[in-house]
């Protein structure tokens, strides 16, 4: 009992210290999201209101897109512990990161009893470039995951016999609700897929199932009000198909070339055959070697790049394992066959980044398990133990080389490429700004990363109280999306625009000393620069200049 429970201690010492190594430094820069997230659980640890001046809110108005309330309250105690930082925000996902390779131990056991098999599982998750991606930095997705898996693991435990389990379940199950939007959709989902699976069991014992509904049912109502309203619908719009702005025009071009008799064309091109190709499609694109294996997602902020988002060697495992699951009727099998194919539901709907791995992070510990499943089975086939032992240092060799790749590739290559993407910059125009506030009658600091107000606000550790009810702040919204133009001496223009440019914003502060923050080509080459910042590439950042 000891040796295991070393193993799987040093599986979850592993699994920490990939996502704590250099957390403040990879990904470059916490992104918009992430000091959002740092500052509104900053915001009401100090006063109890969010950024909006809103006490305890049950969704976060943020920049419009009404973020969901669990990341940002779970990431309170490390910002009271440790700051308003990237540490104090970037260790929360460290730790429930690690604690989801727990849970996933813990879920196999109980849908397989297989001790080796549930370690192996664990261990795959714990290296996975996927999940690593997205517990080292502040994404909602990633802690969804962790409510459901612990919500799964109390499931199958009631499955398995101890009813009152379920009852239990319903709690995580609703938090994840509470968590992320993918969540949302997968969660029900799931539960009444998997309650029409396993109906035998769940009528029998009635009385807990009834209860754990009710329970379920119950810890959702609070968000009914929000659900209903126009205001549920705004990060939705971002990214819906429904709402592309392509769409009507391109359904529109296709019927004026067809040469089809009418009423054809309407028929054969109009929003519901569309909206169900793209459907298709995005659903699809999740399952190609593409995304698994080759390549994986584009959003370079969810995915290193260069490599899929598994480890090419878990290809025939993870087909094998899939394949004997069958062959073997495992008791299980359509548990995780639910599981991996609603999984893909909730991005099917949306059109921008496909294919996405962080709306679709649900679906990585069921590969990991299926590879576990089918690298177990190869493993027994050899009765020789020196079969056995040559099966596995071919399979270290070749799956070191892979994973040493992609730590480098994090570790190294990733920070420098893409620090632009993850607002690098924006740190150390704002500790400039800390050290001169004091200097200038107006800050002006270009829009055109986008929400430098945030970034300021986080890293200046801005006094929340002093900020919502602030006289100078004026906010705007455009296209669902909120912009903060000025607040304090602050002002937040672009630049590069007509008649917000340096010159015309000189003009109509006339006698003010002004600091200006932009990108390269916002100011005249021949005017002095007070810092530069640049990239990791050593590409131009930003120019600070003076009036």
């Amino acid at each position: 009992m000891f040796k295991r429970g070393v193993g799987l201690f040093l599986i979850l010492a592993v699994a920490f210290l990939l996502r704590a190594y250099r957390i403040t430094q990879i990904p470059p820069s916490l992104n918009w999201d992430e000091v959002s997230i740092g500052y509104n659980a900053y915001s009401v640890l100090i006063t109890g209101k969010d950024e909006w001046g809103v006490r305890f809110p049950l969704h976060f108005q943020s920049y419009g897109e009404y973020k969901l309330p669990v990341q940002i309250y779970a990431s309170i105690p490390a910002i009271a512990l440790f700051g308003l930082n990237p540490f104090g925000v970037r260790i929360t996902p460290v730790i429930y990161g690690t604690l989801t390779v727990l849970i996933l131990f813990l879920l196999v056991q109980e849908l397989f009893k297989h001790y080796s098999l549930s370690l192996v599982a664990c261990f795959l998750l714990s290296i996975s470039p996927w999940h690593i991606q997205l517990t080292r930095a502040s994404f909602e997705s990633s802690l969804s995951l962790f409510w459901v898996l612990l919500g799964m693991w109390w499931l199958v435990k009631g499955l398995n016999g101890k009813r009152f389990w379920w009852v239990v379940a319903a709690v995580p199950f609703a938090v994840s609700f509470y968590t992320y939007n993918s969540a949302r959709v997968f969660t029900p989902l799931f539960l009444m897929v998997t309650g029409l699976v396993f109906r035998k069991s769940f009528l029998k014992d009635f009385k807990p199932t009834l209860l754990a509904g009710f329970l379920f049912v119950t810890l959702l109502l609070p968000a009914t009000p929000f659900v209903l309203s126009g205001e549920a619908s705004a990060r939705y719009k971002l990214v819906s198909i429904t709402n592309e702005a392509g769409l009507v025009p391109r359904i529109n071009e296709r019927r004026g070339l067809s040469r089809l008799p009418p009423p054809l064309p309407r028929l054969i091109h109009n929003k519901a055959t569309y909206i169900s190709f793209y459907m298709a499609q995005s659903y699809l694109a999740h399952f190609t070697p593409n995304f698994l294996f080759l390549r994986g997602a584009n959003h370079v902020q969810h995915h290193v790049q260069g490599m899929g988002e598994l480890y090419k060697w878990q290809a025939p495992f993870l087909l094998l394992g899939f394949y004997l699951l069958y062959i073997k009727k495992e008791k299980y099998r359509w548990f995780l066959v639910i599981w991996l194919m609603l999984a893909f539901v909730p991005v099917a709907t949306t059109h921008d980044s496909i294919p996405n791995a962080l709306r679709t992070v649900i679906a990585n510990p069921v590969y990991q398990i299926l590879t576990a499943y089918g690298l177990i089975s190869v493993y027994g086939f050899f009765e020789k133990k020196r079969f056995r032992n040559i099966f596995l240092i071919g399979l270290l060799v070749i799956g070191s080389l892979e994973i040493t790749g992609y730590l480098r590739n994090l570790f190294e290559v990733y920070p420098v490429r893409y620090s632009q993407d993850w607002q690098y910059g924006n740190r150390e125009v704002a500790e400039y700004i800390k050290e001169n506030y004091d200097k200038y009658n107006l800050i002006v600091y270009t829009r055109a990363y986008g929400e430098p107000h945030m970034f300021t606000l986080f890293y200046l550790a801005y006094p929340p109280e002093r900020y919502f009810d602030n006289p100078n702040l004026v906010r705007f919204k455009s296209f669902d999306w909120v912009w903060v133009t000025n607040f304090d001496k602050f002002y937040f223009p672009n630049l590069s625009d007509k008649g917000t440019g340096y010159w015309d914003i000189v003009n109509q502060n006339p006698g003010k000393t002004i600091l200006f923050i932009g990108k390269e080509g916002d100011f005249q080459s021949d005017k002095p620069r007070l810092k530069t910042v640049n990239f990791l590439d050593g590409s131009r950042a930003f120019d600070i200049v003076a009036k």
